[in-house]
């Protein structure tokens, strides 16, 4: 049986990784500080511990598996990586918790390893024109990303190109953009703007205001998680390294993200847009390098994604409000 470990596994996209090779047939392990919040674990083996640590990590690397997914990082949403008052804790949690999972995979002869990069690591520079973003992959340098969290990235790309440059492993690095769906963070500070807005809708009356950071004209795509899985399961089996994006093309602006979680929602909420941390003014995943190399591009729409995800989190809304009547 193949073997997997997926570190990260109590997050939203390790939680699902997990579930999707679970459904393949692979035996996964799990690692992680936290169990995932909101359904129990799939893997077979889960191990609770901190990724920091070196002597954690070899103990969660305790044989030679045939898949590492290498998903746990230090994150959350611009109000979380914009701030600026995260940037120490985010660059060194994150950069340990590479340095020591490539460690231990070398000494256990680990060969493919998956590397969750972020389109983060693009330089602001290509992205002033909200309408007109440049990701394609090559831009990535001379490089000059628009927070820590891109530069701790960027950082880490090249960390996993020089140990398969090295020690043969073999690497496989996505840049993600923006994935979205249930079971993600949607109240505790580090939700994104498709969560975030989605239980701002839900929890407003008809007709009232919600707030929406910056003039609402940024742009950005979001990828629905289940497209991000079967994107990442390509890359993984294929036998190129990238780095690749893996995101959605249909850029949308912040308030008209707004107004499709609306029209999911059946609700017409009034949009006030007030300052607050933004990141780059556009940014859309380029997926001709994708296509080329794995014959592969997301298919499903922005809307199909948020019809999945309001329901899910209306009711955490609606069970927060019972409880607290």
């Amino acid at each position: 049986m193949k073997t997997a470990l997926v570190c990260g596994a109590g997050g939203f996209i390790g939680s699902h990784l997990v579930k999707r090779l679970k459904q393949e047939g692979v035996w996964v392990r799990g690692a992680d500080l936290k169990f995932p919040q909101f359904s129990p674990t799939a893997a077979d083996d889960f191990v609770k511990c901190d990724l920091r640590d070196p002597v954690s990590c070899r103990t969660v690397v305790d044989r030679k598996f045939d898949e590492v997914y290498q998903l746990a990082a230090d994150m959350g949403g611009a109000g979380y990586i914009f701030t600026g008052e995260n940037d120490a804790d985010v660059m060194h949690n994150s950069a340990l918790i590479n340095l020591n999972m490539l460690e231990a995979c070398h000494r256990r002869n680990v060969k493919r390893l998956f590397y969750s990069s972020s389109a983060c690591i693009y330089p602001e520079r290509n992205q002033l024109d909200p309408n007109n973003p440049n990701c394609v992959e090559e831009s990535a340098y001379p490089a000059a990303p628009d927070s820590e969290y891109g530069w701790e990235k960027l950082f880490s790309e090249r960390l996993y190109l020089a140990f398969q440059r090295n020690y043969g492993i073999e690497a496989r690095i996505a840049r993600f953009h923006n994935i979205f769906g249930p079971e993600g963070a949607w109240n505790d500070g580090k939700e994104k703007a498709p969560a975030a807005i989605c239980r701002k809708v839900a929890e407003t009356p008809e007709g009232d205001q919600i707030l929406i950071w910056g003039d609402g004209s940024q742009t950005r795509s979001f990828l629905y998680i289940d497209e991000c899985l079967e994107g990442v399961a390509r890359l993984m089996r294929s036998d190129w390294t990238g780095p690749v994006n893996i995101g959605s093309e249909e850029m949308v602006s912040i308030n008209q993200l707004a107004h499709l979680v609306m029209d999911v929602a059946g609700k017409k909420v009034r949009i006030k847009n007030v300052p607050g941390p933004l990141g780059v003014r556009g940014r859309r995943s380029h997926n001709q390098l994708i296509f080329e190399k794995l014959g592969w591009r997301p298919s499903q729409t922005l809307r199909a994604g948020l019809a999945k995800t309001y329901p899910w989190i209306a009711a955490r809304v609606d069970l927060a409000a019972s409880r607290a009547r």
